[in-house]
């Protein structure tokens, strides 16, 4: 197994994270860097969808956790390998919230290969976070 994790922190308070988080996951994209989502089915666990990462090729995940205001995850079968993208919402302790965004890759081989395709599928994860912690931190603004 393989695994990484991109941690930030943001003002906006976690309902507002998770609305942004949600609204990316169904289809509605946060900035000019966001990955493509198309949500086949309702926002809960077992419902299919496909991603579109930038410059890349679409690829179909499947939501295996969601606790509504605190986590997701969705998981993409690739070869042998299992990709798994997963967002924990944890309140900061002054109004803001804490985000830490993981991808495990588990599976034969995943030892050798995810150090090589780890860093290049979660390059993107700074750039992911901050289009994110920007979409909820506007929302708010807005209220």
């Amino acid at each position: 197994m393989w695994t990484t994790t991109h941690e930030a922190s943001t003002t906006a308070a976690p309902g507002s994270v998770w609305a942004a988080l949600e609204r990316l996951h169904s289809g509605t994209p946060l900035g000019p860097g966001s990955d493509a989502f198309e949500l086949h089915g309702p926002f809960r666990v077992g419902t299919t969808l496909t991603v579109t990462p930038q410059g890349q090729e679409p690829m179909t995940s499947t939501i295996v956790a969601l606790e509504p205001g605190s986590v997701y995850a969705d998981q993409t079968v690739f070869g042998d390998l299992t990709l798994t993208f997963r967002h924990d919402l944890a309140p900061d302790g002054t109004g803001g919230t804490r985000v830490a965004h993981t991808l495990v890759i588990d599976g034969p081989g995943s030892d050798e290969v995810g150090p090589e395709l780890g860093p290049q599928i979660s390059t993107d994860f700074p750039d992911a976070m901050r289009e994110l912690l920007a979409a909820a931190e506007d929302a708010r603004s807005r209220a």
